[in-house]
């Protein structure tokens, strides 16, 4: 039989507080943000050349009009800078914007033939796998890598630089601006806790974990608190698999599920496996579920994951008082 194990110990206040993140994070983004630019392509002259992270100098000789995407975040950036008309073919993982052109295309194992059927004149790419660089190289079609970002600055560089390169440089400003204000009004909502608090991300449900030095626990890092993750051992990669003894032996006051698509999991599944009620945030109903893709990509959309763990910070605050 299973034992109950109660949500928010009051469903109210959790629910007045993220509707106050919510409010907030909305006057910032209306009060704080710049007015869009009214030309795409104000202070964007072509040609130029852009240093990828490999330090290849690439050219791009005029606006391009045919974009293939084959990153899901560079996806949800170029539509976030309005450059999703010029968007022609995304891969078969970028599932946002809703009207973002999904292909067949495939980030992982790149097809170079299918890729020039599209006759683009701009690929992104986030890495060189299965010889992207040099076939598309070979058609003379500029490539840009935007690799995983391991903090918020790569997120605002790439972003600006994706603007650069399509024609957009003060969409990408404004963007950028408006998630940096957001950033700030996150950080600032979020009181220091009264006693250090512990939180475990899952990322699946054989428990691979994200250390402080990725993206994902970056954001931990801002607000202030441990990731049990960094206690993996030594030698464990920056997405360690821990066990599930060592998740319940660390006791975290908040677990983060980004595996809610994926593997269905959610505060139940979790109070279900062995030995887990024991843990605090199971006790107290700390187990939020996160948009999968949200979670595990750089681009604007990593506003609405710190605005979820923010409210559950200060439920845990407000609880705690």
């Amino acid at each position: 039989m299973r034992t109950h194990h109660p949500r928010a110990s009051a469903k109210l206040p959790a629910r007045f507080r993220l509707g106050l993140v919510a409010l907030v994070l909305l006057a910032a983004a209306c009060g704080g943000s710049q007015p869009a630019a009214t030309s795409t392509t104000q202070a964007a002259h072509f040609p130029l050349t852009i240093t990828r992270p490999d330090g290849v100098a690439v050219t791009i000789t005029h606006q391009p009009h045919r974009i293939v995407s084959l990153s899901p975040t560079a996806t949800e950036m170029l539509f976030a800078i309005g450059a999703g008309a010029q968007v022609t073919a995304v891969d078969d993982q970028s599932n946002y914007p809703a009207n973002a052109p999904m292909t067949k295309l495939s980030g992982f194992q790149p097809n170079i033939e299918a890729i020039a059927a599209y006759t683009p004149d701009l690929v992104v790419a986030s890495e060189d796998l299965g010889g992207l660089v040099h076939g598309v190289q070979a058609l003379n079609i500029p490539l840009l890598l935007e690799p995983a970002a391991k903090t918020l600055d790569d997120s605002y560089r790439q972003l600006n630089e994706l603007g650069t390169a399509t024609g957009h440089v003060a969409e990408a400003g404004s963007v950028v601006s408006k998630m940096q204000s957001q950033v700030r009004t996150l950080i600032a909502l979020v009181a220091k806790p009264s006693r250090p608090l512990r939180v475990y991300h899952e990322l699946d449900n054989t428990f691979f974990s994200a250390t402080s030095a990725t993206f994902i626990g970056q954001v931990y890092k801002l607000y202030g608190v441990a990731n049990i993750a960094d206690g993996a051992p030594a030698g464990a990669s920056d997405y360690p698999q821990l066990s599930a003894e060592y998740i319940v032996s660390s006791n975290p006051d908040l677990i983060v599920l980004a595996d809610t698509k994926c593997c269905n999991q959610n505060l139940d599944t979790v109070a279900a496996r062995p030995g887990w009620s024991a843990i605090k945030a199971v006790r107290s109903g700390q187990v939020v579920g996160v948009d999968d893709d949200i979670a595990s990509r750089w681009g604007p959309r990593v506003i609405d994951f710190m605005q979820a763990v923010a409210g559950r910070l200060q439920l845990i605050e407000t609880q705690a008082a």
